[in-house]
This record gives C-alpha cells, sequence and structure tokens, in this order.
C-alpha cells in the first residue's frame, strides 16, 4: 500500500511539475507577446474606449472612409497636396500610402495631413527593401533574393527593426513588406529578385525574420501577394496574370509562407490581382475580388484575423475589367477590410452605400471592419499623435547603426558559386600580375578597391562589344596572368536575359582558357543562367557602393563569404550553391561604429584638419585608422600644393622620410635577427669587416638600434658637394650620361660612386664624445644609424635594400605603392610634390626623395628614401600587430617583434628602431598623450607618422607634405597636429 501511495505521490509531483513547466512556458510566452504587443490584456480596455469615442463622434459615412486609402506625393505640386486634403477632410480616409519624394518634405506633408484630419490616418509606405524604395537621401536595405542568401535570419530581423526605426521617424505606421511570393518561376517578371527565393521553407524564414523585426518595434508587416505571386509570367500591373496550379499544389507551396507567419501574429495581408481558376473559376475574376480566395480560404480556413488589404486598385489585373467605385464595391464584398490606391472614393462610397441599402453587405460588417482598422491604429500609437521632428531627420534616417547593418547584410550574402583549384581567396599576391576588366557599366569603386590588395591595371568595355574591340582588349591583357571580371549592367527583365549578352559571355570563356579569370555578377542572379561554367565565380546580387567595395574584400579574404543560392539559375546552378569560405584576414574596410568607435567624435579630425590646411601647415594629407583588423577611417584632405592644383585622395603616395627607418631598414634588420642571421649583442664590425679598423667597427647594435652608440645625429653630406651656391660639376648632371647615371632628383643625376663617397665620408665621421663618468653614450637620434644597417642588410642579404625589402615584405603582402624612387615606377601627378629645394637641388622635388643624403644615395638609403600611401603603411603595421603574420604570408616572428617595440633603455623612450610614446604618465613625445605605452611607430621629417597600439589592435596614419614648398616651415610641430589627431581617436574609443 505504501508503494503504491508513493507512486501515486511522486506521479501526482511529475505531473505538477509538468503543468508548472507548460505554466511557465505558458506565462513566458504570454509576456513576450505583451512585450511585442502594445496591445496586451491590461490595454484592451482602453483600446475599446479609444475605439468606442470615434465611434460616439463620427457618422457613419466618416467611418466608411476609414476603409479607403489613396497615394500620396511629396514631390508634386501644390494641387496634388490640395487634393489629398480635400479628400481627407471630406471623406475621413482611412490612410494615405507615400510614394516618391523625399524625406523631409514627406514628414512636413504628414504633419499637415495628420493636423487636418479628424481621425488619424494611417501612413503606409510600399518599402520591401527600406524607405529608399521611394525616397531620396535614405540608405537602401538589400533586396529580398539578397537577403535570401543569408544564412542568418537574425540580420533580416535586424533589418526589420532598422526600417521600422526609420518608419517611425517619418510617422509611418504599415509597410507593405514582407514579399512572401515563393518564385518558382525564374520568368515572373514582376516578383523575382522580390523574393526571397524558390523555396517555401526558405521563404519562410526569411519573411518571418523580416516581419519580427518590424511588428516587434511598432509597425505593422503586410505579407504580399496573397495567395502567391510567385509563378507568373506576366505582370498584374499591366494585365491579369493567371495561375494554373491546382488548388492543393498552391496550398502545399504558396500557402506555406502565410500560414507559418499567421501562427506567428502576422498583423495584415495584401491580396494580389490573380486569376485562378482552381479557386474561381470566373472568368477574369481577380482574387481580389474572390469572396472564396479572401473570406473562405484566407479569414476562415487559414484562421487570419488580422488586416486585409487589396493590391492597389488601379492596377491593370483590376482596372481592365471594372470601373472605379465598382472595384472597391467588390472588393469589399469579397472580404477585403482596406481598399488601397482607390481612383474615386466618392463614387466608391456612394456604390458602398447602395450595397448596404440592397442588402449585399451589412452596417454592422461595414462597421466591424472599420473596429479593425481603429483597433490596428490604436496598435500603431495613433490615439496618442506626436508631430515628426524634422531637424536632422536625414542623419537619423542615415545612421551609423543602419550603415553597419546593411553592410553586414550584402556581406553575408555575397555567394561564391563557384572556385575551381581553391584559387579564392586569392593567395601568393606576389606570383600574380593582375588586371581587372569591367563590362557594360560603371565599375570604379570596384576597381579602386581591388587596388587595395594589389597593383591592378584596369581596363573596361561596353557591353556587346564589337570583335574589333575584343581583340584589342585580348592583346592588352595578354600579359596578365590573373583577371577580375565584374559584369555590370545586370537588369531585372528576364524577357530581355537580365541584360547578359553571348557575345561577352563568350569573350569570357575565351580569356578563361589561359587565365585565372574570377567572375562577378553584379546583379539579379538568374542573369547567370549560361555562367555555370565559369571557374570562379561570385554573385553579388546587386550592383552598387556597398557590393562593388565588399566582393574585392571576399576576393582577397578579408571576409569569409557565405552566402548560398536561394533560387535555381540553371541546372549546374542550383539553389543551396556556395556556403562558406574561409578568409585570410587581410584588411577589411568599414566605418568606426562596426569596431565601437564613435564617428561623431572622429569628425573632430576634419575641423583639425581643416583647420591645419587653412594655416598652411600643409597643403594637404590623408589620416587612415584602423580598428582590429578593419579600416574604419581614410580619408584625404586639402590638395597636393597651395596652387590647388589636385586634391589629395587617399591612394595620393607620400614621401615617408623617417618612416623608411621602421619601414625598410628596421623590418629588414628583424627578419636577418628573427632567423638568427645577426646577433644584436654583437659589434657591427663582426658583419661588416671594413669597419673593424675605425671608431665605427666596436659598436653593439642593439645600440646602434637605440641610438645610443654615440654616433652624431646627422651630416650635411651634401655640403661637400656644392659652392657657392651651385653644384661641384663633378658630381653632377643635369642628363643622364656615362658616370653619372645615379637619380638624385628631377633632371639631376650624380656621380655613380657618390654612394661610395657618402659611405666613406660616414665611416669616418667622429663619434660623440662620452660624458663624464659614463661608460656608454648617451641617447641621441642619429640617422647614421640606418646608414650602417642599411650597409649590414646589403652584406648579409647579398641584395640592395630596395630589392630586398620589395621581395620579402612589400610584393607578398601586395603593397604596390610602398617603393623608392617612385617616379619611375607611377605617374607623377600620383605623388605628392615636397620641398622647392633653393639650397641643394634647385627646384621642387618630385617623386623622388626630399633627404639630401638620400638622394645622393641614389633614393635607396636606410634612413630615408620610401614612399607609399597609407593603406599600405597600415597594411605593413597590421603585420606587426598579428605578430609577423598577415593572410597566407608569414614573415617575423612574435617574441622578434615584441623585443624590437618595446622600450630598450631608461635613457630614452624608444625601441630597437622604433619610437614609443614618453614613458611619463600624461606625456605622448612623438604620440598622442592618450596612447597606452606598449605602442609603437615613427614619424617622418616631411609631416608624417605611423603608430600601433597592440592593446587595442589599433593603427594611425597621418600622411602629409607639411615641406611644401618650404621644409622651414614648422607650423604641423608646433600646433602638434599628429599628436592631436591621435588623442581623437582614443577619445573617440570611449564608451558613453
Amino acid at each position: 500500500m505504501r508503494i503504491k501511495l508513493w507512486g501515486f505521490l511522486l506521479a501526482a509531483v511529475v505531473i505538477f511539475q509538468a503543468d508548472a513547466v507548460l505554466g511557465w512556458e505558458k506565462a513566458n510566452e504570454d509576456r513576450k507577446r505583451e512585450e511585442r504587443d502594445p496591445l496586451s490584456v491590461k490595454d484592451q480596455l482602453k483600446q475599446q474606449a479609444w475605439v468606442d469615442s470615434i465611434f460616439r463622434n463620427t457618422s457613419f459615412d466618416e467611418r466608411l472612409g476609414q476603409l479607403f486609402m489613396v497615394a500620396a506625393y511629396s514631390n508634386k505640386d501644390t494641387r496634388h497636396i490640395d487634393e489629398i486634403a480635400r479628400l481627407i477632410q471630406e471623406q475621413s480616409l482611412g490612410g494615405l500610402i507615400f510614394f516618391q519624394g523625399g524625406p523631409v518634405r514627406q514628414a512636413n506633408l504628414t504633419n499637415y495631413y495628420q493636423s487636418i484630419s479628424k481621425i488619424p490616418l494611417f501612413i503606409a509606405m510600399d518599402a520591401e527593401w527600406g524607405i529608399n524604395m521611394r525616397l531620396d537621401s535614405v540608405i537602401t536595405f538589400p533586396r529580398a533574393m539578397t537577403l535570401g542568401a543569408l544564412h542568418r535570419e537574425d540580420l533580416i530581423y535586424d533589418m526589420g527593426k532598422e526600417i521600422a526605426k526609420q518608419f517611425k521617424e517619418l510617422g509611418m505606421h504599415i509597410n507593405f513588406a514582407p514579399v512572401v511570393d515563393v518564385n518558382s518561376n525564374p520568368n515572373n517578371p514582376v516578383i523575382g529578385f522580390r523574393a526571397f527565393g524558390e523555396e517555401k521553407r526558405l521563404v519562410a524564414k526569411k519573411s518571418l525574420a523580416y516581419m519580427k523585426g518590424l511588428q516587434d518595434h511598432g509597425v505593422m508587416a503586410n505579407a504580399k501577394h496573397f495567395p502567391g505571386h510567385g509563378d507568373t509570367e506576366t505582370d498584374s500591373h499591366y494585365t491579369l496574370p493567371v495561375i494554373k496550379h491546382s488548388e492543393n499544389r498552391i496550398k502545399d507551396v504558396d500557402l506555406y509562407p502565410y500560414r507559418e507567419l499567421i501562427d506567428q501574429d502576422l498583423m495584415s495581408v495584401m491580396v494580389a490581382h490573380l486569376h485562378i481558376p482552381s479557386m474561381d473559376s470566373e472568368r477574369n475574376k481577380a482574387s481580389t475580388l474572390s469572396k472564396y480566395i479572401v473570406s473562405d480560404l484566407l479569414k476562415t480556413q487559414m484562421n487570419f484575423n488580422g488586416l486585409v488589404f487589396t493590391d492597389a486598385l488601379n492596377m491593370k489585373g483590376v482596372a481592365n475589367y471594372y470601373k472605379p467605385g465598382e472595384v472597391d464595391l467588390m472588393a469589399l464584398l469579397a472580404g477585403n477590410d482596406i481598399l488601397v490606391y482607390s481612383q474615386d472614393v466618392p463614387k466608391a462610397k456612394a456604390m458602398i452605400m447602395q450595397a448596404i441599402d440592397e442588402g449585399k453587405i451589412s452596417r454592422e460588417e461595414v462597421d466591424m471592419r472599420v473596429r479593425k482598422v481603429l483597433k490596428a491604429k490604436y496598435w500603431a500609437g495613433l490615439n496618442q499623435m506626436k508631430k515628426i521632428e524634422t531637424s536632422n531627420l536625414v542623419e537619423r534616417l542615415n545612421s551609423p547603426e543602419a550603415r553597419i547593418l546593411v553592410e553586414n547584410l550584402y556581406a553575408e550574402a555575397i555567394t561564391v558559386t563557384s572556385n575551381k583549384k581553391n584559387v579564392l581567396p586569392l593567395r601568393h599576391l606576389d606570383l600574380h600580375n593582375f588586371a581587372s576588366l569591367i563590362i557594360g557599366g560603371e565599375g570604379k569603386l570596384f576597381q579602386d578597391k581591388l587596388s587595395k590588395y594589389a597593383k591592378f591595371d584596369h581596363f573596361d568595355i561596353p557591353k556587346n562589344a564589337d570583335s574589333a574591340t575584343q581583340a584589342n582588349l585580348e592583346r592588352d591583357l595578354a600579359g596578365y596572368s590573373t583577371v577580375v571580371i565584374g559584369i555590370m549592367g545586370v537588369t531585372n527583365n528576364p524577357s530581355k536575359g537580365f541584360g547578359i549578352n553571348g557575345t561577352d559571355i563568350n569573350f569570357i570563356r575565351k580569356i578563361s582558357q589561359e587565365k585565372t579569370v574570377i567572375t562577378v555578377l553584379f546583379g539579379n542572379a538568374y542573369g547567370a543562367k549560361d555562367m555555370a561554367d565559369f571557374p570562379n565565380h561570385i554573385m553579388a546580387f546587386e550592383n552598387n557602393e556597398f557590393t562593388q567595395s565588399l566582393v574585392p574584400e571576399i576576393i582577397f579574404g578579408a571576409r569569409n563569404a557565405y552566402g548560398m543560392l536561394p533560387v535555381s539559375v540553371s541546372e549546374d546552378l542550383r539553389i543551396g550553391t556556395g556556403g562558406y569560405l574561409e578568409g585570410l584576414g587581410r584588411l577589411a574596410y568599414t566605418i568606426p561604429e562596426s569596431e565601437g568607435l564613435d564617428s561623431r567624435k572622429l569628425s573632430e579630425i576634419d575641423r583639425i584638419m581643416e583647420i591645419s590646411i587653412a594655416k598652411r601647415a600643409f597643403p594637404g594629407g590623408v589620416v587612415l585608422v584602423a580598428k582590429d583588423g578593419k579600416v574604419i577611417f581614410e580619408k584625404a584632405y586639402g590638395h597636393v600644393d597651395y596652387n590647388k592644383t589636385r586634391p589629395v585622395r587617399t591612394n595620393t603616395v607620400y614621401d615617408l622620410a623617417s618612416i623608411t627607418k621602421v619601414m625598410a631598414t628596421t623590418q629588414a634588420v628583424m627578419f636577418l635577427a628573427s632567423r638568427k642571421m645577426i646577433d644584436l649583442d654583437k659589434p657591427i664590425g663582426h658583419y661588416l669587416p671594413e669597419l673593424r679598423r675605425t671608431n665605427k667597427g666596436g659598436l653593439i647594435l642593439n645600440d646602434i638600434l637605440a641610438h645610443e652608440a654615440g654616433l652624431v645625429a646627422f651630416i650635411p653630406h651634401y655640403a661637400k658637394t656644392v659652392e657657392a651656391g651651385s653644384w661641384k660639376s663633378e658630381y653632377y648632371r643635369e642628363k643622364p650620361e656615362p658616370g653619372y647615371l645615379l637619380p638624385v632628383s628631377n633632371d639631376m643625376y650624380g656621380l655613380n660612386s657618390l654612394r661610395d663617397s657618402l659611405w666613406n665620408w660616414t665611416v669616418k665621421s667622429e663619434l660623440r664624445k662620452l660624458d663624464p663618468g659614463r661608460r656608454k653614450h648617451s641617447y641621441v637620434y642619429s640617422d647614421l644609424t640606418m646608414y650602417l644597417l642599411q650597409e649590414l642588410v646589403e652584406k648579409i642579404t647579398n641584395q640592395p635594400l630596395d630589392e630586398f625589402v620589395s621581395q620579402n615584405f612589400y610584393e607578398p603582402l601586395g603593397l604596390n605603392s610602398l617603393t623608392f624612387n617612385p617616379a619611375f615606377k607611377m605617374p607623377l601627378d600620383r605623388i605628392a610634390p615636397t620641398e622647392d629645394d633653393i639650397t641643394f637641388r634647385k627646384r621642387t622635388v618630385h617623386g623622388f626623395v626630399h633627404d639630401p643624403g638620400a638622394a645622393m644615395y641614389g633614393g635607396v638609403a636606410g634612413h630615408a628614401g620610401l614612399f607609399g600611401t597609407a593603406n599600405d603603411l597600415a597594411v605593413m603595421m597590421q603585420l606587426m600587430l598579428n605578430g609577423g603574420k598577415y593572410a597566407d604570408v608569414e614573415i617575423l616572428d612574435q617574441k622578434t617583434i615584441r623585443d624590437f617595440t618595446k622600450r630598450q633603455s631608461d635613457q630614452s623612450r624608444r625601441g630597437w628602431g622604433w619610437d614609443k610614446p614618453e614613458p611619463e604618465r600624461g606625456k605622448g613625445g612623438s604620440a598622442g598623450v592618450l596612447a597606452p605605452k606598449s605602442t609603437f611607430g615613427h614619424t617622418g621629417f616631411t609631416g608624417t607618422c605611423v603608430w600601433a597600439d597592440p592593446e587595442n589592435n589599433l593603427i594611425y596614419v597621418f600622411l602629409s607634405n607639411r615641406v611644401h614648398p618650404n621644409a622651414n616651415n614648422d607650423i604641423l610641430l608646433k600646433d602638434g597636429v599628429r599628436t592631436q589627431i591621435h588623442d581623437v581617436i582614443y577619445q573617440a574609443m570611449k564608451k558613453g
């Protein structure tokens, strides 16, 4: 008996616990529902009271007006505005659907229209990919097909949330989205890219995420086009499409997403203008006007209790067969709640009143639908009207958060559909010779972005180019091993092959036979029907600033690829093609907020630069900031000279001056040290026997690197080669000639043995005297350190310094601007000039090194001579922060980097070769005061600096030509421009 009783009690406990769990789950679901829906049970009495008050204070004719929504525009004249105002006041319109215009204009109109409406208006928009679909000056979100390629529904939810935020900023309440059509017909002329895909479960998942993002944040979603517009070959805007499927097939496929959304509290549905004989066989009868489809199927069988909207009643799918007013009545009788884009509201209302009198519909039925509308208005917050604030409206609509989201959506959707021999992402950049080709459109942003990763030559041709043009291009491409092709000009018109031309396809196939070709389709995926055999192919889905910028990041492995085709393009390009492709970790490009910095605070950099340029501290410059492997700020300012002959661009090449010390010579020394090819505790004479009997032979390498070897700061070698303000004839010529081939400057050539002379003068120079009582030299920053170390590197490697660093650093990293003597390698108009040198070279130095000693070395010296862009410097610094690895390249080891970049002496702030912040708190030295003491970098005499912060994985690059036209200009130094900007970056990182 006890056992039986115990068993009974145990069972009771289990049942109780189960009930408790079920009760908790139900309570939790109710709580979530209340959080999502302001119309929780506790609010229903208030809602009912508000609806009742409107009924008490309005006539039936006024209430009837709540069932109508008409089109409004903010880009039309006062006649249109007056017409809308008249309808609002005389017909008591329920709402407006805004189309083309601008956000501020629409906001002002909305404020006006709401102020004259007795009952608050529903404001709606057909904004499938955000309000940019209808309004100018607003960021655009991806189309549904693009979103269909995503593997993350949370991003689509976030998109719905952001669009809801934008709607609220504009005082709007209903978004006629998402499109839940299952696009099973590639030749569909009206849905296509507007659908998430061709598979019902995929469509349901994506649609549900979008719906929830909207409705969880106070904007009504509207699923369309019921019961399914996905398998049509005509457009209901122009005719009445016929759906030939059986009712069972439609219920199984097309209605599946609706059932999923309805189960999750979908608030509204839009009924399409389709003729579906299997559901309503009456000739030319649109689904919008079918009682079976609207009332019996949607409302009764599918148990949908939300608002039912018609598709626009001016569309030819119904307008071809019924007159204004008549079609409104038929739609109402079919069961629709809201009549969209009515062409004649007074006539429609009169016909509805007549139908009531004739018993075709009761007044009570109409009032019931009005109550549904008013309850929904209460849910949308229209019981408490708020005026739209128009100040900074455009800025609020285009928030940094919205831009980050759009960038992430596109980045995660880009799909690699073929990757033969694992070409992507591109590795071993020094083994490629790159060209890019744009076919059929504008692709400058795409090509510019490619050039950030490697040296490219760029070409373009129109669509369907003639054979002569293609033959010429084929010859132009002959010397390139790898060609990246952007296919532009893609359309959404299946009847015209989506804008893809067979001639272009065949040309791509031809060059693919001999080269590594990477193709990118910037447009509708259906356009790739004949591209299944392309060996390395990427679907970008759309052509805009985001996709053109992001695709190169996928190609070069700055981002992973995740996208999968949401549709079947051909037998060989099926739905699901694509998937994960791991990147390599190269620098990506985004905005500050993506990595936790405040772009508003960073805009202080603009002010500093503008003030400095106005004060003539420098004619122009570039500032770059990278955080966590992403460039988050890269801007160019001013011009390359004060005559404003050319604006500075982010790819402008600058003379880096002493940054050469750390970006060339020190890197080479680190390379040798990491491979145990040198011992820094040994004297330099151990490696350079010619120094052993000089005062330099005993200098220890680590003392030289720390500027504590007793070397003088610098020697004005050039002074030995000029006399009475003129060149000594034995040293220089204006034109190259036998014996005088050493490039010194523009139209200036030095004696071939000039470098040997400088080396001898350097070796013979005196050391500084030891301070009394000291056994070691004090710290003095010296250019001579790098003369010595350059000789060391060249001796051990048996290579000139420039060739060594190019071969082992710059080329493998794809750095095409970091170079010596750029005047021989790139157009001069890409290079910023430096000093108008009246003392030595007697000309404006342009494309040749500014430093006189480096110039006498033929432009390649250990202390100066390197030129480059901010982007390429950032890559080098990221290599350092990564512990000597970058993408597929491993050059240095982490210990070597740590040793060289830490403070090496109590005499100075410096590491080995590298500069550091001052060790005292509150002092930054050449770095910003706020920079951590682990920061390392260097500055350059021409007005440059580069800093890396390992604690925050942060890089800062500043480039200018402050020495132009006069090197005595020290405003940059006095104002501390570089350190000011460095501190602004840290201030932008602070939270709160």
